[in-house]
């Protein structure tokens, strides 16, 4: 009997030392893993002191206010769509890559977003691609713009700001819009769009630029009828001059 006990006890301690030693020769072979294939609803890129850089995700698990990353809220009205989110070495989002196309009762509906944040803002810098289709009719769209955003400026106030307005919108739709230019004329809120380059919504393909409060001043460009145009506008809009000069 104590023969039998011995060889046990041996045979066990054996063991547990052969599994340790299996084990951490495993973890010792380096950090890289290779896989052929994987599947999964979403990946977090992190850093070692767990500072989330990157974020890959299905729509199902597309962060949108109902889950905080890096300890601050998520944006509670944007559309979940597959893609990526970007955020810089202090855990504030500062860009992302989203898309979604589908099929609808009139037609089907498309689109591409990649943009680039100003720090603790809202986008500088986007290209898109927009795909539309109702019956015969059908819009595609596809553009570089970049854009100027108010100075002052955060994201978490233009989370604050947006609901109170929403709340206010409800009840008087009037002092929301006056209380939205009040703090667009703090620099709290709003962008302004600054030169695009790409195809307009009538069809004209070149180079559009706008002044600092978003009005067209001058468009390089071909028309949908393959005429090539330079035009230049005033402050209101009005044209002041073209080439090719237009017919009297």
């Amino acid at each position: 009997m104590n023969k039998e006990l011995v060889f046990l006890r041996a045979f066990a301690t054996v063991t547990a030392l052969g599994m340790i030693l299996i084990t951490s020769s495993a973890f010792k072979k380096g950090d890289n893993q290779r896989f052929s294939e994987i599947d999964v609803e979403r990946i977090n890129i992190v850093e070692k002191d767990g500072t989330v850089k990157m974020v890959i995700t299905n729509i199902g698990r597309f962060p949108n206010g109902t889950d905080k990353i890096n300890g601050r809220p998520t944006n509670e009205e944007r559309k979940k769509r597959a893609g990526m989110l970007f955020f810089n070495e202090d855990g504030i989002e500062c860009g992302g890559f989203i898309y979604d196309g589908q099929k609808n009762k009139d037609g089907h509906s498309s689109g591409l977003s990649l943009t680039y944040d100003q720090y603790d803002g809202d986008q500088v810098m986007q290209l898109l691609n927009q795909d539309y289709r109702e019956g015969n009719d059908r819009f595609v769209s596809s553009s570089l713009v970049f854009n100027d955003r108010p100075a002052k400026e955060s994201q978490l106030r233009i989370g604050a700001i947006m609901k109170e307005l929403d709340e206010l919108g409800k009840k008087d739709p009037k002092a929301a819009d006056e209380k939205y230019q009040s703090y667009v004329a703090q620099g709290l809120i709003g962008g302004t769009p600054r030169v695009m380059l790409g195809k307009s919504r009538n069809e004209n393909n070149g180079l559009f630029l706008f002044d600092n409060k978003g009005m067209p001043r001058a468009m390089f460009y071909v028309d949908k009828a393959n005429n090539a145009k330079l035009d230049f506008f005033d402050e209101t809009g009005n044209t002041i001059a073209s080439f090719p000069q237009k017919d009297k």
